[in-house]
């Protein structure tokens, strides 16, 4: 009787791997989790380009300098052009502002406006831990990739809902897509060309997004360089703001 005990336990074991009491839904925050770390390291710094593409070809480029500290802090300063130098962003967790050299004094920007405009918006610029912002509710088994169901944990995360399509491999998102409330499709996200950045970095290089809701636009996000860095609480603040240029 004994044995027979133990056959069955070993079947229901392989049958649902998860152990007895252990939620499923801990085992995709931790998938979550990983997406996050292999796309970013928790403090790091970083430079990007960023394209604006209109319908007529014309295209519009920035330069930005990005710093990131644990799950809430992130910091850009724009290099190029020099029409937007020295402007720099600051976002502690859903709150944002824009600091402009000739104004002087920050100002409150929303993660739905846009600092250069095109399709990223200033949640997708200045992009904290997904986990941080997002609920897993659901997972699908997709043979090479995972399908994520992710739902906003405050009315105040710029889409209320997201679908992230997984890399099983790489563990790094191919594709998500920002979703309203009601469900709408606001964006698609596209993650290409996995590059290694050294230092144990290994990501998607370009990241382009285009909408239902700006036709004919495209938006296009160049990893140029990352790495592993770490910075005083005080960088993370309004008062160093016009000083982001000293970080590099």
């Amino acid at each position: 009787m004994f044995k027979k005990i133990l056959a069955l336990s070993a079947v229901v074991l392989t049958l649902f791997p998860f152990s007895f009491g252990q939620d499923p839904a801990d085992d995709n925050s931790q998938l979550l989790l990983k997406v996050d770390r292999n796309l970013n390291p928790e403090s790091f710094e970083s430079y990007r380009k960023l394209i604006n593409i209109e319908p007529n070809g014309r295209k519009k480029e920035f330069v930005l300098f990005t710093v990131k500290k644990g799950e809430d802090k992130v910091a850009a300063l724009f290099i190029s052009p020099a029409s937007e130098k020295g402007r720099t962003t600051l976002r502690l967790d859903e709150n944002m502002w824009l600091f402009i050299p000739n104004i002087g004094k920050p100002v409150r920007i929303t993660s739905l406006q846009s600092v250069v405009g095109g399709v990223f918006n200033n949640a997708d610029i200045l992009r904290l831990d997904y986990a941080e912002e997002y609920y897993v509710l659901n997972t699908e088994d997709l043979g090479n990739e995972f399908l994520l169901y992710l739902k906003a944990k405050t009315n105040s995360v710029a889409y209320d809902q997201l679908k992230m399509w997984v890399d099983k491999k790489l563990i790094l998102p191919n594709k998500i897509e920002c979703l309203t409330q009601t469900s709408m499709l606001i964006k698609t996200i596209y993650f290409k060309q996995i590059k290694d950045f050294g230092g144990g970095i290994v990501r998607p290089a370009v990241i382009e997004t285009e909408s239902p809701l700006h036709k004919g636009y495209k938006s296009i996000m160049i990893i140029a360089g990352i790495k592993h860095r770490n910075f005083k609480d005080e960088v993370f603040t309004l008062s160093f703001m016009p000083n982001m240029e000293t970080l590099r």
